[in-house]
């Protein structure tokens, strides 16, 4: 994908939105492969010693879902609320691997636990970006009701990050589902405006809206393949591009 006006390659700060899901070994039983995280980690360091500052949003997927049990009769909220602590438990799984391999990071909680994780505050966040550190953001956004694609919009404004990068589990943004349409096609880049009226899923409505009122591009990539966030996090040309007029 040739560079242009819209695209933010060369960035300087990033947030990547990882989902719980992607700790997880397809097919396993285990919430958690210390293997793939360790995989993320090193391909994260390499892209930290290259210079690039970086906050982290994860999920908490491969452990719970507040939609899911909400619709099975539990209280939204609270539902929500376990769904947070579960984002806590992969936060501190990936900041254990950053830190073996000599990362600098910190796991900043939007709900405040002072055992295990620093209170979320943004100017020390911006402060510790500067410094190289890995802020790794955890719970959410320490409401119910919202998703952490909204927290890593969110996160991304408030720390004027010049990107967001969504690993996924396609390899980009199509036209339509490629898994049930052979002649999908696929977008290098395309607009946010172009995703709104074709209903192109990119992130649920109160995230992408964020980063359409805030300019923050997106780049939607798979990173099952290795190497793929390495790729991603060093700005070389991957995935889709999501971004302004």
């Amino acid at each position: 994908m040739p560079t242009t006006s819209k695209d933010p390659r060369p960035f300087k700060r990033a947030v990547l939105k990882l989902s719980g899901e992607a700790l997880r070994e397809p097919g396993s039983t285990d919430n958690i492969s210390p293997e793939i995280v360790q995989r993320i980690a090193a391909e994260i360091k390499e892209a930290v010693d290259g210079g690039l500052q970086l906050g982290i949003v994860v999920g908490g997927g491969n452990f719970w879902r507040g939609a899911k049990a909400s619709a099975r009769g539990m209280d939204r909220a609270t539902a929500d609320y376990v769904g947070m602590l579960a984002t806590v438990m992969n936060a501190l799984a990936l900041e254990g691997a950053l830190s073996h391999i000599g990362v600098n990071c910190t796991v900043m909680s939007a709900i405040e636990m002072k055992n295990v994780a620093e209170p979320f505050i943004r100017r020390k966040a911006e402060h510790q970006l500067d410094k190289g550190t890995v802020i790794i953001f955890a719970a959410g956004t320490g409401s119910p009701f919202f998703s952490t694609d909204t927290t890593a919009a969110l996160r991304a404004s408030e720390m004027g990050a010049d990107v967001i990068l969504k690993a996924t589990q396609v390899d980009g943004v199509y036209d339509s589902d490629p898994r049930k349409n052979p002649d999908a096609k696929r977008f290098e880049t395309v607009t946010f405006q172009h995703c709104l009226e074709n209903r192109l899923n990119v992130m649920d409505a109160t995230a992408f809206s964020l980063c359409m009122d805030n300019d923050i591009p997106i780049i939607i990539f798979d990173l099952g393949p290795n190497g793929n966030l390495s790729h991603a996090l060093r700005s070389q040309p991957i995935g889709t591009l999501v971004h302004g007029e």
